[in-house]
């Protein structure tokens, strides 16, 4: 039952975790904000670039079609009824989890903190916000059968070790600059 619910969980995720992952794989790109300051810093700085927004989102979305198709064949070897995902609700995981992301490096600069700099809880759960908040807003009904409470719980819960996992290979492979 516990197992079940994770990978449930996991499953129901993955459009929202792989697409900041692919951004940092596209590397590089035009800067969002295109250098411009609020006060004297960045408004988001130079790891937000517009390739790695639409490769992540369109990674992401991609990823959500090919799980809705080996959906049946997971449920059997897993032995889980796993949910498959509405177009608004893939759109929305994915999307929102680079909104989320944009959102809190517009909150990092805010504070002073710099590219890279640790932000705890709001490094592992930004996307995370963005991802349910836009599929909410996008697939409501779908939304509502995908991400019980339970299920949302064991997301909160899980997203920031796989967070911290994954960001560390990232950190080994030397895609990434800090491994948080």
């Amino acid at each position: 039952m516990v197992i079940s619910h994770l990978v449930s969980a996991v499953w129901s995720m993955l459009p929202a975790y792989v697409p900041n992952n692919a951004a940092v794989l596209s590397g590089g790109g035009e800067p969002i904000d295109g250098g411009r300051t609020l006060g004297d810093r960045r408004l988001l700085g130079d790891g937000k670039t517009w390739r790695g927004t639409a490769v992540g989102s369109v990674v992401g979305v991609l990823l959500a079609a090919f799980l809705n198709f080996v959906r049946g064949r997971a449920e059997a070897r897993l032995g889980v009824s796993l949910p498959a995902f509405s177009l608004g609700g893939a759109v929305g995981l994915s999307v929102g989890a680079m909104l989320g992301d944009i959102a809190a490096s517009f909150l990092k600069r805010r504070t002073g903190r710099e590219r890279g700099a640790s932000f705890p809880l709001l490094d592992q759960l930004d996307f995370v916000v963005g991802a349910l908040g836009l599929a909410k807003l996008l697939s409501p009904a779908w939304f509502d059968r995908t991400f019980t409470p339970s299920r949302i719980v064991v997301v909160a819960v899980v997203t920031p070790a796989l967070h911290l996992v994954t960001n560390g290979i990232a950190y080994v492979l030397g895609l990434k600059d800090e491994p948080y």
